[in-house]
């Protein structure tokens, strides 16, 4: 059996579909349905059973979890940046996460987590050491302090344990994320209701909408969690990225172009795009101040290091993807 936590969440449902391909539907999915849009995001796929987050919590402490266990995939999280109560952040995030760390151990079951890219806060510098480690939220605390936890127990380790700091990912199987979905989501949202896309004006040293991230693709940061299925002999914390940051006005017209190429339409460049009013650029939020990324990159010399040496696409391919099935 595999267990994926988050299973009907963003990249734990991608997951779950990616195993099925695979042939593989023996899968115990645990999260929570009291957002109940996540139930689409398991429709298509076949799985063995489904636990609440907080029943498969109880099994973990008293041991009432199957002993067959060939891999945990462990994605689920609060991923809200903005979330307020710190201890439910931390007691989901952080403790959850280490009770599952220690079952994994003792019973040599492989487990692969889901990091992040935001416990390098508003560093220049992304790649996996403690010195560039500056989380600004409590999301990014919680995630920061969990793989200080593994990187403290890792000499004792009886089984894998990989964590993944994922950058900003984005595709299928969002919709359910709201507010906390990718901006290719919400571009693609406000273009088909709208006709306009709404981007930030100027921040952190950045001029309106050049503003830079790593994006990735789901099926991108999938296929890692598939390389460490595949190589249980590898161990350690790694950045999940292109290795390339893009912009945000990339990102939309990539998307604004994609609709417009499906609509019949001739695309356009940035310049016509702004002319035109179709981006327009919004005041930056004070909300966000001090706990904005202006920029991230990831490097990923530590991921091709350990033999993952698949392509990852850039934006406009990802959209492309992206676009085909929301289309489609």
């Amino acid at each position: 059996m595999y267990i994926i936590t988050g299973g009907a969440g963003f990249i734990g449902s991608n997951l779950v579909r990616a195993l099925n391909r695979r042939g593989i539907e023996d899968i115990l999915v645990v999260d929570s349905l009291l957002e109940t849009k996540k139930i689409n995001n398991l429709a298509d796929c076949k799985i063995a059973d489904f636990v609440d987050l907080e029943d498969f919590r109880d099994q973990l402490l008293s041991d009432r979890v199957s002993h067959s266990v060939q891999s945990v995939f462990h994605q689920g999280a609060c991923s809200d940046t903005m979330a307020t109560d710190g201890r439910y952040v931390m007691s989901l995030n952080f403790d959850y996460s280490k009770l599952i760390y220690h079952w994994c151990q003792e019973r040599e079951v492989p487990l692969v987590y889901a990091s992040s890219a935001s416990v390098y806060g508003a560093g220049l510098i992304f790649s996996e050491e403690p010195e560039n480690e500056h989380p600004l939220n409590a999301y990014a605390f919680s995630k920061w302090l969990f793989d200080r936890y593994v990187n403290d127990h890792f000499s004792s380790r009886k089984a894998q344990v990989v964590g993944l700091r994922y950058f900003n990912v984005y595709g299928p199987r969002e919709d359910h994320k709201g507010r906390m979905a990718s901006v290719a989501w919400h571009f693609f949202n406000q273009y088909r209701s709208e006709g306009i896309v709404k981007l930030f004006e100027g921040s952190g040293g950045y001029e309106s909408g050049l503003q830079q991230r790593d994006f990735i693709y789901v099926g991108d940061a999938v296929g890692v969690n598939l390389y460490f299925l595949d190589h249980p002999q590898i161990s350690g914390i790694f950045n999940v990225g292109t290795g390339k940051s893009q912009t945000f006005n990339e990102v939309a017209r990539a998307v604004i172009n994609g609709c417009r190429q499906h609509d019949g339409e001739e695309p356009f460049s940035l310049s016509q795009l702004v002319s035109e009013g179709i981006i327009d650029y919004i005041p930056f939020p004070d909300a966000l101040v001090g706990k904005y990324q202006s920029f991230t990159e990831a490097n990923i010399s530590s991921l091709r290091e350990v033999g993952y040496q698949e392509k990852f696409l850039d934006v406009e391919e990802g959209i492309s993807h992206y676009l085909s099935e929301r289309l489609n």
